[in-house]
């Protein structure tokens, strides 16, 4: 249902980025065809007014049909009865174009019946960037006497320039586009590549688990065998598989468990209780373990209420303590300091451990980090039991921070949303 869902949102993205630029690509053609008729309809009225202006001072009239006629995009003929100097023509060709704001390059040339060919004008630049020296041919009409013709060689370019917009905005929805069909491949690819990490971790976790339950049975089955336990090195041997075995079933489970809550939301099965009697608990269990520590609660009030699951918070508490005293060179020292503060339950945990460099207290919670270290070759496991309070506190909005000490070791801060 998730992945359905996931397809579904990552084809109505890709279908409306792919929408939204075909748009953006019909809306640019469609501005590019109105720029060529703005730039043809300026023409136009620049051409006539220079042809009325060759008529000034003369007998003839101008004739009632328009002179200007388009023959392409970027060629004009002005038919014009009558004689008319070529530098009177460049200057009104230069005046009218400038008033009318026609800031491209042009060139012109005149008709000579007595030669009955297009004699070349001129080729007047604009854009200060130098003229050009070739003649062009200019093709001659038939039917008319007096005439001059006019052309854009740099009409495209021109159009172009003034839609820089346009094209800018095309260009970085271009972009986008592919930024997230990127982002998208990325993301398959990552995601193909979690679901085979889960599966390989189910399959070897559970292939361990097999012969890992075989070996405990027939370990407390040989324990309590008369000569094994008449026998006390045999007898310390047997209970180091045993614990060593137990321990390693531990570990096995929590791979399972973290496994499975990557794939499935964990179910949180809520209750009101006591936080200072399962925190109490929990640091029997922790002493069992290593005895040398000492663990004390700093809370001003045993009437903390909690509503949560109790044997995940349990968990959670564990899994701190133990890092806590795991990660410590001398005789660990741990306070749980319990607070209030503006309807937030702080659980603060305070320890003199070896402490964690601040480029690497921001990745502390991630799956299977573990800073490389003296401490931590020493210690065994596979960094996920931070990474599992991690998402315990995720699944209640909890937020959890962890700081340096100013002296020495860390502080992991619990803050929970409480109501009294």
């Amino acid at each position: 249902m998730k992945i359905n869902r996931l397809n579904s949102i990552i084809i109505l993205g890709l279908i409306a980025i792919i929408g939204i630029l075909i748009a953006q690509l019909l809306w640019t053609k469609e501005a590019f065809t109105l720029e060529q008729k703005k730039l043809s309809q300026k023409t136009h009225i620049a051409l006539l007014e220079v042809a009325k202006k060759l008529y000034e001072g003369t007998n003839h009239e101008l004739p009632a049909q328009n002179p200007v006629q388009k023959i392409a995009n970027d060629y004009y003929i002005v038919n014009i009865d009558n004689d008319f100097e070529p530098d009177i023509l460049e200057f009104y060709l230069k005046t009218e174009f400038k008033k009318m704001n026609i800031t491209t390059d042009f060139e012109y040339a005149m008709y000579n019946c007595q030669s009955d060919e297009m004699v070349y004008g001129n080729y007047i630049s604009l854009s200060d960037k130098g003229k050009a020296k070739q003649s062009v041919h200019f093709p001659k009409h038939k039917n008319l006497i007096y005439y001059f013709a006019v052309r854009f060689p740099h009409e495209t370019t021109y159009l172009f320039s003034s839609m820089r917009f346009w094209f800018v905005l095309s260009i970085v929805l271009i972009f986008i586009l592919l930024i997230y069909v990127y982002s998208i491949l990325t993301l398959l690819q990552q995601k193909k590549y979690s679901e085979l990490q889960r599966d390989f971790i189910n399959n070897m976790t559970h292939e361990f688990k097999t012969p890992l339950s075989s070996i405990l049975i027939a370990s407390k089955y040989l324990a309590e065998q008369n000569p094994i336990k008449e026998d006390k090195k045999l007898h310390t041997y047997t209970n180091i598989i045993i614990n060593q075995g137990q321990k390693l079933n531990h570990h096995i489970e929590k791979i399972l468990n973290i496994a499975k809550s990557d794939y499935t939301t964990l179910e949180l099965k809520k209750e009101s209780f006591l936080i200072i009697p399962v925190i109490e608990e929990t640091i029997e269990n922790i002493a069992l373990k290593y005895p040398e520590a000492s663990i004390k609660i700093d809370s001003l009030s045993k009437d903390y209420l909690l509503e949560t699951d109790v044997f995940h918070f349990a968990n959670l508490i564990y899994n701190l303590l133990d890092n806590a005293v795991k990660y410590c060179d001398t005789k660990p020292e741990i306070t749980i300091r319990i607070t209030t503060e503006n309807a937030v339950l702080k659980l603060e945990f305070i320890d003199n451990g070896i402490g964690i460099a601040s480029k690497n207290l921001s990745f502390i919670f991630d799956k299977f980090y573990r800073i490389q270290n003296e401490k931590s070759n020493e210690v065994n496991g596979f960094g996920l039991g931070l990474y599992y309070v991690k998402k315990i506190c995720n699944l209640q909005n909890w937020k959890i921070s962890a700081v340096n000490n100013l002296t020495k070791g860390i502080t992991i801060t619990l803050s929970i949303p409480y109501k009294k």
